[in-house]
């Protein structure tokens, strides 16, 4: 499980490394273009089972952690639930893994 560090002392969020990975791309493109937004998920059932929300913009402290080594390959069409959640009104709410129709395996260099 993979972890996002919000805020200083720090709001801990955890999502597998795979979804994560998604999340960071997401969050990332729109704080890189100054978008500010909000970020919605379902909590775990260890977690009360509701949902949570956090502000975020280009000032935010983030800090993504994985789990594992390995970065995983990337689904487009997830990507793109995602940001075209994020650039809605409602901004940007945490959506389980489409099926993707042609997988792109894209690998990130340290």
């Amino acid at each position: 499980m993979g972890t996002l560090l919000y805020g200083n002392p720090g709001i801990v969020i955890t999502f597998d490394d795979r979804a994560l990975m998604h999340l960071q791309i997401v969050i990332s493109t729109k704080l890189r273009r100054r978008e500010s937004f909000i970020f919605t998920w379902t909590d775990s059932a260890d977690n009360g089972s509701g949902r949570s929300a956090i502000w975020l913009d280009p000032t935010s402290t983030l800090y993504f952690r994985y789990f594992g080594s390995q970065a995983p390959s990337i689904n487009r069409e997830w990507i793109e639930a995602l940001m075209l959640s994020a650039n809605s009104a409602g901004g940007l709410v945490f959506v389980t893994e489409p099926e993707p129709s042609s997988p792109v395996a894209v690998k990130f260099r340290r």
